[in-house]
C-alpha cells in the first residue's frame, strides 16, 4: 500500500476547487417562483396591459382569487396557459 503525502498546496487547491463547485451550484440553482402572483407581477411577467389582464379574467382564460381588493393568480395556472397556447416552430427554408 503506497503512502501519499498531502501538502498545504494540495489542500489549498482542493479548497479553491471546492469553493468554486459550491459557487457554481448556488448560481445554477433555479430561482424558486412564488405560488401566488399579484396583478402587477403577472402583467410584468407576461408584458401585458391592465386591460388585457382584465380580459383574460373576464373570459375565463386566467383564473384568479380575490382577497379584499387584491387579485392573486396561481403561477401554475399561468404556466399551464402558456404551455397550452404553445405553437410549433416552423421549419426553416434556408439553412
Amino acid at each position: 500500500m503506497a503512502i501519499e503525502v498531502i501538502t498545504r498546496e494540495d489542500l489549498n487547491e482542493f479548497r479553491t476547487l471546492l469553493l468554486k463547485d459550491f459557487k457554481d451550484l448556488l448560481n445554477s440553482k433555479p430561482e424558486q417562483s412564488k405560488k401566488w402572483l399579484k396583478s402587477i407581477e403577472v402583467r410584468n411577467l407576461l408584458n401585458i396591459s391592465p386591460g388585457t389582464l382584465q380580459n383574460l379574467r373576464i373570459n375565463g382564460t386566467l383564473t384568479y382569487t380575490k382577497i379584499g381588493g387584491t387579485l392573486y393568480y396561481d403561477n401554475a395556472d399561468i404556466d399551464k396557459l402558456l404551455n397550452t397556447n404553445k405553437t410549433q416552430a416552423l421549419p426553416t427554408l434556408f439553412k
